[in-house]
Formats: C-alpha cells, sequence, structure tokens
C-alpha cells in the first residue's frame, strides 16, 4: 500500500507570503490616502473593487469554480455591501480628513467588535477574564484616542470633518465585525475566493450610487488625476485586493491559523510608520499610547486561541478567520 507523503511548503514562499500580507494590508492605508488626493473618493472605491472583483471571476473561471449559485451570491452581496461599501467605505471616505497612520490605528480595534457582535458565542467569549479584561482596554484605547481629538477641536481651529471623520471610524468596524459575522452563519457552498470576488464586484457597484450623490462624476476629469494616484489604485486592486488575499488564504492552509493571524498586530504598526515616513504625518504620544493599548486588547481577546494546540480549531472558528481575512484583504 503506498502512502502518500505531503510536501512541506518552502520556506522561502512562506516568508514571501507572510512579507506579503504584513506589508500590503499595512500599506493599504497609505496608498488609499495617495489615491484620493486624486481621484474622488466614492468613485475610486467602485473602479478599486469592481475592477478587483471581475479579475478575481476571471481567475475563478479559469480555476473551474462554479460563479453563479443565487443563494451564495446573495449572501455575498449582503456582507460585502456591510464589509465593503461600509467598513471600507468608511476608511476611504475618512482619509480625505485624516491621517492614514490615525486611520490605521483606529480601525485596529476592529477585533473588539467580533467579541461584543457574535451574541451566539456571548457565553463562551464572555466567560474568560482575558477577554473581557480585553474588551475593557481596547474601549478605553479607543475613548483615548476619540478624547484626544475631540479635545484638539475645542483647543483649536474648529475641524468638524475630522471630528466626523472619527465618529466615522467607530462606525466603520462595526460593519465589518456585522458583515464578517453575517457571512459566517449564513455559510456559503462556494470556494472562499468565489465569495470574496463577488463581495468586491458588489460593492463596487454600490459605491456608484454613492459616488453620485456627491457629485463626482461631474467633478472627475481623468486628464487631471495625477500619475500616482492611478499607480496607488493599481496598487490597490493588484496587491491589496488580490495578492495579500491569496497569501494569506495559502498561508492558512500551510501554517496555523494562530500564526497567520499575527498580521493583526503588524499591520497598523506599517501604517503609522508610512504615513510617519513617507506622508509626513504626525503622531502624538498620546496616539502611540492608545495604539499600543488596542494592541494589548487584541492579544488578550485571542489569548484562550493563542493556548490552542496547533491544528485544534472548530470549523465554524476557522470560518470567521476568513471572514476577518476579507475585511482586512481589501
Amino acid at each position: 500500500m503506498n502512502t502518500i507523503t505531503k510536501k512541506a511548503p518552502s520556506t522561502f514562499l512562506v516568508i514571501v507570503a507572510f512579507a506579503t500580507v504584513y506589508v500590503v494590508w499595512g500599506s493599504t492605508y497609505f496608498f488609499i490616502q495617495m489615491a484620493v488626493h486624486g481621484i474622488p473618493a466614492m468613485l475610486m472605491g467602485a473602479m478599486r473593487f469592481i475592477a478587483a472583483g471581475v479579475l478575481m471571476l476571471a481567475w475563478c473561471k479559469f480555476k473551474g469554480d462554479k460563479l453563479w449559485i443565487k443563494r451564495d451570491v446573495i449572501n455575498a452581496a449582503v456582507s460585502g455591501i456591510l464589509l465593503l461599501a461600509v467598513g471600507n467605505g468608511i476608511v476611504i471616505w475618512v482619509e480625505q480628513a485624516l491621517p492614514s497612520a490615525m486611520v490605521a490605528i483606529m480601525v485596529s480595534a476592529n477585533p473588539i467588535w467580533f467579541v461584543v457582535l457574535d451574541k451566539r458565542n456571548w457565553r463562551e467569549n464572555l466567560k474568560s477574564t482575558a477577554t473581557i479584561s480585553g474588551l475593557v482596554i481596547g474601549f478605553a484605547g479607543v475613548l483615548l484616542l476619540f478624547g484626544e481629538q475631540l479635545m484638539g477641536s475645542f483647543s483649536g481651529p474648529q475641524n468638524s470633518a475630522k471630528l466626523i471623520g472619527m465618529i466615522l471610524l467607530v462606525v466603520g468596524p462595526i460593519g465589518w465585525a456585522t458583515g464578517s459575522l453575517y457571512s459566517k452563519y449564513k455559510g456559503s457552498s462556494s470556494p472562499s475566493r468565489v465569495t470574496v470576488a463577488w463581495q468586491m464586484l458588489i460593492a463596487g457597484v454600490v459605491f456608484l450610487p454613492a459616488a453620485a450623490a456627491h457629485g463626482e462624476f461631474a467633478r472627475f476629469d481623468i486628464s487631471q488625476i495625477p500619475a500616482q494616484a492611478w499607480f496607488a489604485l493599481l496598487y490597490l486592486i493588484f496587491f491589496g485586493s488580490i495578492a495579500a488575499f491569496t497569501a494569506y488564504v495559502w498561508l492558512l492552509s500551510v501554517r496555523p491559523a494562530t500564526q497567520v493571524s499575527t498580521h493583526a498586530y503588524v499591520n497598523p504598526v506599517i501604517a503609522v510608520l508610512l504615513g510617519v515616513l513617507f506622508a509626513n504625518e504626525h503622531i502624538s504620544w498620546l496616539q502611540v499610547i492608545g495604539l499600543i493599548i488596542i494592541l494589548v486588547s487584541v492579544l488578550l481577546i485571542n489569548l484562550a486561541k493563542y493556548k490552542k494546540p496547533a491544528g485544534v480549531k472548530p470549523p465554524a472558528e476557522e470560518k470567521l478567520d476568513l471572514n476577518k481575512l476579507q475585511c482586512k484583504a481589501v
């Protein structure tokens, strides 16, 4: 009887995949800001997600996937609108007024909302002292950041756009978490790449009426778009929405999910470094402290998962990890 031995993945490929997930997802905030300074925000979101969705659907077709399963497409539409049109759309919108590093710091609190909104697992999650401590500490970090911005608006020149942006950055992660949990519990018979392709395509279409409502089509002049904005858009399509997603899915198949999930701690740090070094953004010590507090809270929330032996993970939790990836990958 022949025994088939699965070949271990190349160490080099694993390193490249981790670097892609760490750096690319961390850099998307920087490139979003570069893009929206040349292309109207909602129109940029439409162009990005429609292009990425079409390209991924073409790839899925090439791979022989069945693209149209009505129930799966409807579920992908609902979750995609929540994840991308609401969650990522808010990130795109507020980066017109807020530094990309600040946006990344606020978004790093996403895992808090997964625990808060996952009602089915409250009994399990909220019996953990570490999880409860993480929630309290995480909200304290968010309040610290929000309070600093609020006090700044009172003591300095009034800037309602920044204050509204901070409020929206509390709402955005709720959309992300709600969309992820919806997708998790509705399930799908399609491969994850097909689901994500439909999510991006449908969310991209939803950006179009938002762009029209803000008069973006009227003021869009393709001849006036700077080259760096086009470059940023292409980067977001091919690297932020496709390459990093592919790397993440592959890593989940060859490495423990607990290792792969470490991107949650690296991405905001990369975003802050890029904003400070290349966009001349100013990050206060309070914002640095707020980031550290939030990352510690995320560590506490995930502590029980990290203590589990490698390979021992309920299917539902693995599905949730894939949906968290959908938030980050795009």
